[in-house]
């Protein structure tokens, strides 16, 4: 892939399928994904997963993360506390896209999302301490870090670290005029 020159973040379609089945798959970058342990991924299993995604549609909201055209991606908002006005943040990219900048584009459009259209008052998120390309985009998006569960995942062979980072609304507030 070459530079991009337009990241935005949109609804699925139908094109998007392989691309996502391929991201969702990927045993290499299984545990920067999720907790669950590391297995391999029917097509079919990816499709239920979807289908059951999709019939629960309050419970996240979910973008593709789209170059010039492309489906490179997902991010989400999750785990919504309504009382409080919080959600997670949660994305993965295909090896092409990262080191690009494009997640920090992205989690920069989806912070904006999520407060100016969802009203959220903070957006957090976590990762695996090794995972220092996306803890530095977080970071460039405004992310703190706020703490970090020690020895908290099992990631290829031996306990890591989940570091925990959060943005309030009123930094990002801040960063906007300064911008």
């Amino acid at each position: 892939m070459s530079e991009p020159s337009t990241v935005t973040l949109r609804s699925r379609t139908d094109d998007d399928h392989d691309v996502l089945f391929q991201l969702a798959a990927d045993l290499d970058t299984w545990e920067e994904r999720g907790p669950d342990s590391p297995a391999p991924l029917t097509r079919e299993a990816y499709d239920a997963r979807v289908a059951a995604a999709a019939s629960d549609s309050g419970a996240a909201v979910r973008f593709v993360v789209d170059v010039d055209g492309r489906a490179v991606g997902s991010i989400s908002l999750f785990g919504f506390d309504q009382l409080a006005r919080h959600a997670e943040i949660g994305i993965a990219l295909i090896a092409e896209a990262r080191g690009r900048g494009i997640g920090t584009i992205a989690i920069t459009q989806l912070v904006e999302f999520a407060f100016v259209r969802c009203n959220l008052r903070r957006v957090h998120l976590q990762a695996i301490e090794s995972n220092v390309g996306a803890i530095r985009a977080y970071q460039k998006a405004g992310f703190e870090l706020e703490g970090r569960q020690r020895e908290h995942a099992w990631v290829r062979g031996h306990y890591e670290d989940i570091v925990l980072m959060g943005l309030l609304r009123s930094e990002w507030s801040a960063r906007q005029v300064t911008a």
